[in-house]
């Protein structure tokens, strides 16, 4: 088992804006009153600046062009509607917001396998959208892969059971918790689990403020150090420029980078980069449209593939 990997998907957004059907539980975003066609031109810009960045150390970005007919402000954010597993299983998610289903295109599937990549069997949960029930991808849940634990903060976005049915399913074992941001002076569920933290292969970088049960912070604490996690702690302060939105990347000759946006990386202070740094490189790039209007950061963009290559 990886908990890294070399090649990840990417969606290029073609008709990007605030979501407002998002909104209503993510208070990360902020509606700027840019026109439309504006946000967009500089979603793309900063879009095509990140892959730009990730290629160049050797990452494999798979990037596939957004239908605009779909009308999907969100696609830029392909992580929450799939998952991709080392033994070809692929994870397809419930989503909150109605408009966000259209994100779930076959052809997407399609494009990966072209690439030459094996897609065995779909683990589809989509059904419970019916119910009312969510579960959004690797944004609800933050996978330690090689000690198969599923790191979940439950909120409206992320149902306990359908987690636990996740969990049989893929055999992962649930660290569960409930994560809150301050919102005009009140506790609210922070609606994804990879905006308050990330598991790399030797650290995981998690806001513990923002876990107020001191137990489920403790339970949180052993799980990454019972697997020899360093613990690298950042502040709600910091989250909200979201440092708790990376993801560990491989590039070439198999080097390790850790990948976040410019506002999350200014953020950090010396001695948290040295602690990452200890790790593997660090890796960054300007997304301030995309997290001002979207509430969403680099993490968010990228869906990796852990499949086996096809024949």
């Amino acid at each position: 088992m990886k908990q890294v990997t070399n090649t990840i998907v990417m969606i290029r957004p073609v008709r990007f804006r605030m979501n407002e059907q998002t909104a209503v539980n993510n208070y990360y975003q902020e509606d700027t009153g840019i026109p439309q066609e504006d946000a967009n031109t500089k979603a793309q810009n900063e879009f095509d600046a990140f892959v730009k960045v990730l290629k160049n150390v050797g990452v494999n970005v798979i990037v596939i062009n957004d239908d605009p007919s779909n009308d999907t402000p969100d696609s830029i954010f392909p992580n929450n509607w799939v998952s991709f597993h080392e033994n070809g299983d692929v994870g397809l998610y419930p989503m909150f917001a109605v408009n966000r289903r259209r994100e779930r295109r076959p052809e997407v599937l399609e494009l990966i396998e072209s690439s030459g990549f094996e897609i065995k069997n779909i683990v589809d949960y989509t059904e419970a959208e019916a119910e009312e029930v969510f579960l959004e991808g690797t944004g609800s849940l933050v996978l330690d892969r090689v000690n198969r634990k599923a790191y979940c903060a439950l909120s409206p976005r992320a149902d306990e059971e359908l987690l636990i049915e996740f969990c049989e399913d893929f055999e992962y074992s649930p660290v569960i918790f409930t994560a809150y941001q301050t919102v005009n002076k009140e506790r609210l569920a922070i609606y994804h689990t990879n905006v308050m933290m990330g598991v790399g292969e030797t650290f995981a970088v998690v806001c513990l403020d923002c876990i107020d049960d001191k137990k489920e912070r403790k339970n949180l604490v052993n799980h990454l150090k019972s697997d020899g996690k360093e613990v690298i702690a950042i502040t709600e302060d910091q989250v909200n420029s979201f440092a708790g939105n990376m993801l560990q990347v491989a590039g070439s000759g198999d080097k390790r980078y850790l990948v976040m946006s410019s506002a999350a990386f200014r953020s950090l202070t010396e001695d948290q980069i040295t602690k990452i740094e200890k790790h593997c490189a660090i890796l960054h790039s300007d997304l301030d449209t995309i997290e001002t209007l979207g509430g969403g950061s680099a993490r968010c963009m990228m869906a990796e593939v852990f499949l086996p290559k096809g024949l």
